[in-house]
This record gives C-alpha cells, structure tokens and sequence, in this order.
C-alpha cells in the first residue's frame, strides 16, 4: 500500500472515531486518549494529521457540507435546491456519525477556542443564493425577502432536527423536515406555482447519502 494511502485511511479513522466520541459526549466530554484508542492509532499518528482537538473538530465541521455534492452541477439552483439541500441535511444527520458530530459541534460553538458561527453563515449565504434565483425566476411571491427567508429556513431546520434528536433519535426527521416545506411553501411560493415544487425533496437530495 502506497504510503499516502496509509496516511488517508489513518486520518479516516481519526476522524470517524473523533466523530463517534464528539457526537457521543460532545466536545467537551471527548477526550483525545478515547479517540486514539477507538481510532486504533498512536499519539503521533494523530498530532501528524492534526495539531490538537480543536482542529479535529473544525475539521468535522466542514463535513456537514458534503451534503452540497450531489448539487455542485445544478445547471439552475432555486427552491428546490434549498429543499434538497436541507431533505439531504436530515438524512445525512440518520446515517452519517461525521455530520451528525459536525453539527452537534456547530450548536456548541464557543465550546472549543474556533468557534462555528461561520457554519451558520455559510449555509445562510447558499441558501440566499438559491432563493434569490427563486425570486428572479418567479419562484416566490414579491413581497418575500430572500435573505429573511434564507435565515428563517436555516433556523427552523435547526430547530427541527435539534427537536428531532431528543424526541425519537431523529427517526422522523425526515418527515418533519417535509411538514416544514409544505409549512414555507404555502406561504412563500405563488398558488400557480405550487406544483413545481417537492416538500420531501427529489432524488437528488439523498443521491450521496
């Protein structure tokens, strides 16, 4: 095996065993002997990838935007793309331990010297991209803000998965996630243009997952 092979696959297994304790016990309840150990690897394998727990964890952080990959190529992003983006967010959250991890440390932010709050802006700023392609195209009523609307969504999927997760462990997150779009886009979207638009999200949303 090649030797930047071996070197990819051990900050694999950092990261999934940082993701497994981070989303177990939070970053703070996480310890770095608990990741080595579960990781398998020695102290120094883990300080060559990674200079201490707080870069581990802003390198989890940036997992959470895997979820935008299956969308990169969208020749035309808009409303639907905000839907697939956050349908694709909620199953990732029931099947992913890194973005499960990434976002349990964006809602601790300021536990760790990086704090997340750049996570929050970076999904609000996709978003505002897309609903203003949105509006231009007729996609949403005239009197609706695009940036207002963009902040309101990313809070209220954060509200929602957040609920989710102490509710049933995120088991009807995706359905929630569903109520919330059928929820925005009648308030949003013009009455003739209601039929364009999947609340569950297309296949695309889940096309990584």
């Amino acid at each position: 095996m090649a030797r930047q092979e071996r070197a990819e696959q051990t900050r694999n297994a950092i990261l999934e065993a940082a993701a497994s304790r981070f989303d177990a016990v939070g970053f703070l309840g996480a310890s770095l002997s608990e990741i080595l150990a579960e990781a398998g690897v020695t102290k120094g394998a883990l300080y060559f990838h990674f200079k201490s727990k707080e870069d581990l964890a802003d390198a989890l952080i940036d997992e959470q935007f895997t979820v935008w990959d299956p969308l990169a190529a969208t020749e035309s992003p808009g409303l639907q793309t905000v839907i697939d983006l956050t349908q694709g967010m909620a199953a990732s959250l029931q099947s992913d331990v890194r973005v499960r991890a990434s976002i349990r440390l964006v809602v601790e932010q300021g536990s760790f010297i990086a704090p997340a709050g750049t996570a929050y802006k970076r999904w609000i700023d996709t978003i505002h991209g897309c609903l203003l392609a949105a509006k231009a195209a007729g996609d949403l009523r005239k009197e609706v803000n695009a940036y207002d609307l963009a902040v309101y969504v990313q809070a209220s999927f954060t509200g929602i998965q957040l609920s989710s997760q102490v509710l049933t462990g995120r088991a009807d997150l995706l359905e929630r996630t569903t109520f919330m779009w059928n929820t925005i886009l009648s308030s949003v979207v013009p009455p003739r243009r209601a039929h364009r638009f999947a609340p569950e999200g297309t296949a695309r949303a889940t096309a990584a997952v």
